[in-house]
């Protein structure tokens, strides 16, 4: 019974997506949309697959423009957890944390990333670490704040009853506190995830020749929507897969969270 039900539930997501391209594809073969404004998908496919060995009319192909910008948001992304998840996870738990870095965050966290594009022309310039800076601004924030929220979303009888078995506070916290803190904790890498490619565009606005990014801004500055659709369906396909794996990382670490 469950293996039909995953089934249908699969059959329906294909359904979904042939609708999706098959209505897109009919709109615009049909007139009802522009081409000059909107390809149809057939077109995008076509120029992915000319793009894979094609360097017109951006100057690189897609192996090339995906490799740059895959390093870029992943630096960016990696640094934010690396930095975030360990400052959120004892800003949670240490009074002195919350009350030293709360007020701060409550201040950087309105502010969106590309609002920090001027400031850091100015200070850091326009290269590489620039461009991995405003990444990992964007994502640095949800893991600091999903962290902490999982750190004070522990259950107190938990930490009562560790208490009462002798545990030291060290203790408590990496072996109570941190292990019930681990969904909200892959919930703000799941947003960082997502964060990090939704900003990437925007960061490599900053001067550069390659990247996906690119690739969409000169796509839109020659009125060619193929290579803006392209640059987007990479962008989107390598973010679920990255999805995906971060999805078996969480399985493996708390696999207690699938029983």
């Amino acid at each position: 019974m469950k293996q039909n039900k995953k089934l249908k539930l699969v059959l329906l997501s294909i359904l979904g997506l042939v609708l999706f391209f098959g209505i897109w594809e009919c709109s615009v073969r049909f007139g009802l949309v522009s081409e000059r404004t909107l390809c149809a998908p057939s077109t995008a496919l076509e120029t992915l697959f000319t793009k894979m060995v094609e360097k017109k009319p951006d100057g690189a192909t897609i192996p090339v423009h995906f490799l740059a910008s895959i390093k870029l948001s992943l630096s960016g992304f990696l640094l934010a957890i690396v930095i975030g998840i360990p400052l959120g996870l004892f800003m949670g738990y240490y009074k002195v944390l919350d009350s030293l870095f709360t007020p701060l965050f409550e201040i950087i966290r309105p502010i969106p990333p590309i609002a920090w594009i001027p400031i850091i022309i100015l200070t850091m310039g326009i290269g590489f670490n620039a461009k991995v800076f405003i990444i990992f601004v964007s994502a640095f924030v949800p893991c600091v704040v999903n962290s902490y929220l999982g750190i004070k979303l522990t259950n107190q009888t938990l930490i009562n009853v560790a208490k009462t078995f002798g545990a030291s506070r060290w203790q408590v916290f990496t072996k109570v506190c941190i292990p019930s803190s681990m969904n909200m904790v892959f919930t703000g890498i799941r947003i960082s995830l997502g964060n990090s490619w939704s900003t990437l565009v925007a960061a490599e606005m900053l001067a550069s020749t390659q990247g996906l990014g690119y690739m969409i801004q000169i796509g839109r500055s020659l009125s060619r929507p193929e290579i803006i659709i392209v640059g987007m369906a990479v962008i989107g396909v390598t973010g679920a897969i990255m999805s995906g794996l971060l999805s078996l990382c969480e399985k493996k670490v708390a696999p207690w969270r699938y029983k």
